[in-house]
Formats: C-alpha cells, structure tokens, sequence
C-alpha cells in the first residue's frame, strides 16, 4: 500500500525500492475495511469495478455485534449517519428530545444503512443532500492477499524496484544515527534517504534497529491472540462484517464472493489455543478451507513511529485488535500523515514530532473506543468479561461517557476517525443511554419535532425495500452474469 501511494503521489521524482521475501508470510486476515479506504484506492487510481473484481470484495454497511451488551441482544454500527441533517441542532438531540417526550422510534429506524444490512441490500450513496441516499456510507471486505497482488501491479508498473530478499544487516550513521544501508541475506546492498518500516510486528527498522520501545495497552484490551480459517459460502452475501462474543474474546465473520472469512480473537489467559480452534470450527457457516491459523500480537502502539529517517507504517507501528476493521485504515492514515509531511533528505525532526503526535491521537481515540466495546458488556459471566468489567478505564474515556450520559453530548476531537453516529451506536448498543440532551433542541415545538423524527423513521422504511439486494448490486458493478 505505501509503495502503490508513493509511487502514484511522485511519478518518477524519487526513487522506491522495496525488499520483500516471498519466504515471509503476511498476516493477511484483514480483510475488513471502514469507508476512509475510499480515499487511498482513489489516491493510487483504482477502479471500482476492477478493484471489486481483481479482489473479489463485497460491500460492507457497518458491523453487527451479537451478544454483546448480553446473550441474545443484537445491535449495528452502521456507515453514514443517523436520521438527516435538520436546522437547529445535532439529529441525534432531536432524536433524545423526541424520546424524552414520548416518541417510541429506535436508533436503529433512523439508519438507513442499518435497514439495508437487515434486508441483505445495498445501495451507493447519492450526492443529492436531499436524498436520503446521502445518508449512508460504505466499505468493501476482500481477500488481502489478493488486494496486495493487485497493488503490486499497480506499484511495479509505476516503477517501483522490488528486491527479492530478507533483511540480513542494517548500517546506520554513526553521527546523525540515520539508517544508511541494508544488506540482504543474497548480499544485496541497499542505501537510501528515508526508510519505510512495513516490517510488521517484527519491526525490524524502528524496533529492532533503532530500539524504539513499545507502550503495551493489553491491560486494556487483554486479547493477544487470533486464529482465522475460511470457509465455503453457503448463503447469499450479508452486506457487514459481524462480531459475535464468546467466552474468551469474540469471532469475526467477513462474507466474500468466493469464501467466509472466519476468526476468534481471544485472551490466551483465559483460552487455550486448541479450545479456541474448537470453538471456531464448531461455529462455521459451512465447510472449512483450510486448516486453522494462529496469530499472536500485543495491542498497544510505538510513541515514536517516525524517529530520523525511518517511519513505521502499519504493524510495525503498533496494533489494535480488529474489532472495529482499523488495522488497514491506520495503514492508510499513516500514508496520509506520511504524504502530508513528507521530508528531504535532511528529515527535518520537527516533521517526525508533528507525525508522531498526529499518530498518537489516532491510536488513542481508536483505544478508547474499543475499550467501550468490552467494558460496558453486562450479560457475560465469564472471567475476560468480569475483567472487562472492573478494570481501571483511561480518563479520555470515562470522561466522554460521562458527558454523554448527562447531556447527550458526543465531545470529539476534529481529526477523531470515530465520529457521532459512530459513538452512539455503539454507546446505545452497549446499552449507555443519555438522560439528557442539548438544551437548543427545546427551541423547537415538541410536536413538530416528533413528527420531523418520526417522519425521517418512515422515509427510511419506504426506501429500503426497493433497493436492491446486495448480489444484485454487486454483480452490475462488476459486470457478472
């Protein structure tokens, strides 16, 4: 991904090489994304209908948690947002103000990318801000694998150099401490300006070379394993990612056109490996391709990801779980940050200072809304859950639970990548209520206020079933019979 954008952002300005060994396996279980991949496949020139082809993806509406909040509870984070854009005051006040003076119309009614995913449709949204086709937003799920091939193409006819190899030594300079040289394991000697980390966890450049530490957040978020196995589809495509908690941790499910991506990410201090491949193989929608694979990582992130003239991207750069599909989308920020300020070759510091921070805020907001996720689930006995619980939460967090609960109010940042709809889906979906709203939305007539929700609810209702299903939609989009 970061040769494809640099490559595509600099033409023949600067020269990219990249060292990569086929002998190295990727993690490539990532396979669900968050509606900013948009913006990346648009920046290295991707078609849709190619993209959609060549990666065999779907289209993703948001993500259905089942039995969180408690055993047999369901509730959807939807893309897009929450009712429409009406004078006066945030929608989701006048929604509060509307319950508060009797109007009995759930959150989900007001999503129109919520009603969509119940239906299994899929419709694209409109530029028209009077339609309610504005509302909604989307992502796609696909094979990684398939995704990095693809980019690769893109990459190596833009000109990018790939070096068949594995890091065997890193020289750096002994004044400025600056990486100068890589040596492979063929023998190859690489020299450059600025370095990439795309290294994963190994982080053999910022980590491993440079000794950057690693703040580790797994007292937050204590599950520090996944294994993942496909397996056969056997139903028409669900248009969202679905989470289901279980006993240690939760398991994913990604609908893709030729497979089921399947997955249980769970707290090996809770878990033994061979009970968690149990518990996914007993919990597939059909026939397994392959034999289960494991992954172990530690969730946290590195305070200095770009230090001299290396910059992490990716894995190397930190982790969080993929409870709520981010693991591509900080790939993608890291990018931007990286385009944005983007050094000569003396890598001016305060360059590195700026990144870090903007770095740093990202991975905070996203802990922060991860951490809701487990904390607030009340109908699991279990002892992650009883953890979850009862653990110690950061300030940024209680702080903006508190502020909803009492007023409705959603405090964020402006660069925050979880924005209102996001928040209070899964407050009210976790079962966080607010008991109060914005005092302005009292300048508008109760009656006409509930009527104006009520009739947004309807709008929604009507729509939904005359858009088409999701294979429907897919297959025009890609030109299949």
């Amino acid at each position: 991904m970061t040769a494809a954008a640099l490559s595509r952002s600099f033409g023949d300005s600067v020269a990219i090489m990249l060292l990569e060994s086929e002998a190295i396996g990727t993690v490539g279980v990532g396979e669900a994304t968050i509606p900013t991949i948009h913006w990346f496949n648009e920046l290295v020139g991707i078609d849709e209908g190619e993209f959609l082809r060549a990666t065999r993806a779907t289209f993703k509406l948001g993500i259905e948690f089942v039995d969180w909040t408690a055993p047999g509870h369901r509730y959807f984070h939807p893309f897009g947002q929450f009712g429409a854009a009406l004078p006066g005051v945030a929608f989701h006040h006048r929604w509060l103000k509307a319950q508060a003076d009797g109007l009995d119309v759930p959150l989900p009614a007001l999503s129109l990318a919520a009603q969509l995913a119940a239906q299994g449709r899929f419709a694209k949204p409109a530029g028209d801000a009077r339609s309610i086709l504005s509302t909604l937003g989307y992502a796609y799920h696909f094979d990684a694998g398939l995704y990095a091939a693809y980019l690769r193409r893109l990459s190596e006819a833009a000109g990018v150099t790939r070096i068949e190899g594995m890091l065997h030594h890193v020289e750096r300079d002994g004044e400025s401490g600056f990486v100068r040289l890589l040596t492979t394991d063929r023998g190859d000697r690489i020299a450059g300006d600025l370095f990439i980390d795309c290294s994963g966890f190994r982080a053999l450049l910022i980590g491993e070379a440079l000794g950057e530490g690693y703040a580790d957040w797994s007292h937050w978020l204590p599950c520090d394993r996944a294994v993942a196995v496909p397996c056969a589809r056997v139903a028409e495509t669900t248009p969202y990612t679905r989470s289901t908690a279980r006993a240690a941790g939760w398991q994913w499910r990604i609908p893709l056109q030729h497979r089921t991506g399947n997955g249980y990410v769970y707290a090996s201090h809770y878990l033994s490996d061979d009970e968690a491949a149990a518990t996914l193989l007993g919990n597939l929608d059909g026939e397994a391709l392959a034999e289960p694979r494991f992954l172990r990582f530690t969730a946290g992130t590195r305070r200095r990801p770009w230090r001299g003239n290396v910059v992490a991207i990716g894995l190397a750069s930190g982790f969080l779980e993929p409870l709520e599909s981010t693991s591509i989308h900080l790939i993608q920020s890291g990018i931007t940050k990286l385009l944005t300020l983007f050094p000569d070759r003396n890598c001016d510091p305060a360059l590195a200072d700026r990144f870090n921070t903007v770095f740093a805020r990202d991975m905070d907001g996203i802990k922060d809304f991860l951490i809701l996720h487990y904390h607030a689930t009340r109908g699991r006995d279990e002892p992650l859950w009883q953890h979850c619980r009862t653990m110690p939460l950061p300030e940024t967090l209680v702080a903006r639970e508190e502020q909803y609960r009492r007023s409705g109010r959603l405090i964020l940042e402006p660069d925050d990548l979880f924005r209102e709809a996001s928040w209070l889906a899964v407050l009210n979906g976790q079962g966080i209520h607010a008991i109060g709203y914005n005092p302005l939305a009292d300048t508008i007539d109760a009656a006409t206020n509930r009527a104006q929700v009520r009739q947004i609810a309807d709008v929604i209702a009507r729509a939904a079933p005359t858009l088409p299903l999701h294979d429907a939609a897919l297959a025009q989009l890609i030109g299949a019979a």
